[in-house]
């Protein structure tokens, strides 16, 4: 697409070198403050002197979104789009109630999260910044090059369990894996199916930080899922809706704790605490895109300033810690051009914080007793895409996010394991 060359294109001068977008994430989160100012200056630049460009390929694909639903008889595109992920069993109004939880129950504790990492940085005022950085003594790295993050993850998934063993063995021997970053390469990361030789394939782009392994554990859950439902007759039965398929990533990425030490060895508790909080803290912000999205379908001829006048409204409803200091572009609500899924995959976003949610149930389980939580896993990933997101998280046993008590009693379990850690000493 338009979109993804343009950011694809993306070449920034930084440091005497030229840089990706996805490689200017390290800098983010650099000890040196005056490196991470810089970075995210010349990152955020980018778009800002591109601003123009990505407005009119959003109000082309905002008007074409909007003309189709009409054309098909919906009443505008949130129906249409709710119809397309296939969400046949919850409305928009249960995701409304969702938000309200989320809001309610998550966002105070995400303040107080900013808060013990604003007094960990020795700072008077997080800015956004120092967002990226958690310690001062450096944010959990991997050890090792790609090579030796494959090998450990090899060890891992042998012991996680005979299935996974089998799976990425299979993965690693078929060569089913591109995970440097290049130049020109596409950003991101994801899994897809190669119906052809029934096998999944995982793309993404590794940049040396903490992100490469849970990355790699994220998008080995999707596969896992894939390689679980290969054998249905029924194509379809192998695909389920998003939000269910990011439960077996955000899954996957908790079950495999136990192996972390393999990649982060003295970093493991850093890496843990940091995987937790980052979480808790991306809820808010994934249902900011939610609610932003379900506003721009429901007032399809909004003008670019009013698009960013709208989010940054939500940014200080949901993410009241953030601030942008002298960046206007930030400060004027230009941050949500950087989000992909908005231009590409309308709707698909809110199926991240409801599958965190469903994750956060199986760490529950895991912490009470691993091989019934890993059965229950296994459960969840056989099912694949042959039933609704409702009927399959009955199936793995967890409890809906959309019902109210759901939101407030997983919170209070994580809240209380990040408060028995000391993250001074970390």
């Amino acid at each position: 697409t338009e979109y993804t060359t343009l950011l694809s294109s993306a070449k920034i001068n930084f440091m005497d070198e030229e840089k990706t977008l996805n490689g200017m994430i390290p800098f983010e989160g650099e000890l040196d403050p005056e490196i991470r100012k810089k970075a995210s200056d010349a990152k955020w630049k980018f778009y800002s002197d591109n601003a123009t460009q990505l407005d009119n390929i959003f109000d082309q694909l905002v008007k074409v979104r909007h003309k189709i639903a009409i054309k098909l008889g919906f009443k505008n595109f949130i129906e249409l789009g709710y119809a397309r992920m296939g969400r046949t069993d919850y409305t928009p109004e249960n995701v409304a109630n969702f938000r309200k939880q989320v809001k309610h129950y998550i966002v105070p504790v995400v303040s107080e999260l900013i808060e013990k990492q604003t007094k960990r940085l020795g700072l008077e005022k997080m800015s956004f910044t120092d967002e990226k950085l958690d310690f001062l003594t450096g944010n959990p790295t991997p050890k090792g090059s790609t090579h030796d993050i494959i090998e450990k993850a090899l060890k891992m998934f042998a012991e996680l369990s005979p299935e996974t063993k089998i799976f990425f063995d299979s993965m690693v021997e078929n060569e089913m894996m591109d995970l440097d970053d290049k130049d020109g390469k596409a950003g991101g990361g994801y899994c897809t199916y190669l119906s052809q030789y029934k096998t999944p394939f995982i793309f993404t782009n590794f940049n040396g930080t903490a992100h490469d392994i849970k990355v790699l554990a994220h998008e080995a859950g999707h596969a896992f899922q894939k390689y679980c439902s290969k054998d249905y007759e029924i194509t379809e039965y192998s695909s389920p809706t998003a939000e269910t398929a990011e439960i077996h990533s955000m899954t996957m990425e908790l079950l495999t704790w136990p192996w972390m030490n393999l990649f982060f060895m003295e970093d493991t508790n850093k890496y843990k605490f940091q995987h937790i909080a980052e979480a808790i803290t991306f809820i808010p912000y994934g249902v900011s895109v939610d609610e932003f999205q379900h506003f721009i379908y429901e007032n399809p001829d909004m003008s670019p300033s009013e698009r960013n006048h709208k989010w940054r409204e939500i940014e200080h409803k949901y993410l009241p810690h953030r601030d942008y200091g002298d960046n206007v572009f930030l400060e004027n609500g230009g941050f949500w051009h950087s989000q992909r899924h908005i231009y590409k995959w309308p709707f698909y976003y809110i199926d991240y914080t409801l599958a965190q949610v469903c994750a956060f149930q199986f760490w529950q389980k895991a912490t009470d007793n691993i091989t019934d939580a890993w059965n229950k896993y296994l459960d969840l990933c056989k099912a694949g895409g042959s039933q609704s997101f409702l009927q399959v998280i009955k199936t793995a046993g967890l409890e809906s996010p959309f019902e109210d008590g759901c939101v407030q009693a997983i919170i209070y379990d994580l809240k209380n394991w990040l408060d028995s850690i000391d993250d001074t000493k970390l």
